[in-house]
């Protein structure tokens, strides 16, 4: 009877997928904030849909003993809906590798070597897609899309909707100031809904720090745990992310994003498998989601700091 794991696949799905999954959210962080703010497991669905409350009830007022009441009915519902996106990464190892490097110590330190490769790869790419503007057609939706006022998101024209646009949309200010910060800031707060966090190039970061006194500088203890450093503005952390584009200032309600998975391509590790017509082995890692706002009024950003 065959065994179910040869070596090779043993050693890998045993030993070092579970550190691959905390690598790849510890190496950025808007992802690591995602994993414990706003990461959403899903079983399945053909596209994800997310409904939305976007007008009031007219059927309303204040009335007076036997005044007649309206009882309109009125469109008060409606649904962004996402489509999943897939991202993979491939690790490969060829028999005169494995050969070369028989002992069970020197194969540990190969396969985690490719690994790792594959932990930077699926990081980059995912760290990106946050961020990205919608011009990688099979990228997850990206920030620059959901912070903006002319684009479709979730099916949705912001053109045409002005309530699924972004709070606020600063593509005037070249230098930060705290009165540009406050602005944005305020454009995106409805009573107790205020963005949580705010995410940044490094030089803006700077720019900022740059900005404040010496009593001033307060960090968020959740991030610094994290190992990244921050700054406070309003009480939320402002963060360095190395993936944020450049001369962008993202003001973020993480009550109000989304990064859904499906549960069973969590970064899903395949088992190595052998192609007839090549003395290799092939394993690879794959995920599957999208990235959901349910209220972009309550984001926003500056995309012109220089």
């Amino acid at each position: 009877m065959a065994l179910t794991y040869d070596q090779l696949s043993s050693i890998t799905e045993k030993k070092f997928i579970p550190k691959m999954y905390d690598n790849i959210f510890d190496s950025n962080p808007l992802l690591k904030r995602a994993k414990s703010k706003f990461y959403r497991k899903l079983d399945g669905g053909e596209r994800i849909i997310v409904p939305l409350n976007y007008a009031t009830n007219s059927a309303s007022g204040w009335y007076q003993g036997a005044d007649t009441l309206s009882t309109v009915e009125a469109d008060e519902i409606t649904a962004a809906e996402y489509t999943w996106k897939q991202l993979y990464a491939k690790i490969t190892i060829t028999r005169s590798d494995e050969l070369k490097n028989s002992g069970d110590a020197a194969k540990l330190n190969m396969l985690k070597e490719k690994v790792k490769i594959a932990e930077k790869t699926m990081a980059d790419t995912l760290g990106t897609g946050l961020y990205s503007d919608g011009s990688t057609a099979k990228s997850i939706v990206g920030l620059r899309d959901i912070c903006a006022a002319d684009q479709t998101v979730g099916g949705i024209d912001q053109s045409s909707y002005s309530w699924w646009q972004a709070g606020s949309v600063d593509s005037s200010t070249n230098t930060q100031t705290v009165a540009a910060m406050q602005a944005v800031f305020n454009a995106c707060a409805v009573d107790s809904e205020m963005p949580s966090v705010i995410m940044t190039t490094r030089t803006e970061f700077n720019d900022y720090y740059a900005l404040l006194q010496a009593n001033q500088r307060f960090i968020d203890a959740d991030t610094a745990k994290g190992g990244f450093s921050s700054l406070m503005f309003n009480g939320k952390p402002v963060i360095a992310d190395s993936h944020c584009p450049s001369g962008h200032m993202f003001f973020l309600n993480e009550d109000h994003l989304h990064l859904f998975v499906h549960k069973d391509e969590d970064f899903r590790m395949e088992k190595f498998q052998s192609p007839i017509n090549q003395n290799v082995k092939v394993g690879g890692v794959f995920w599957m989601g999208a990235l959901g706002s349910s209220n972009n009024r309550l984001h926003g950003v500056q995309t012109a700091l220089t």
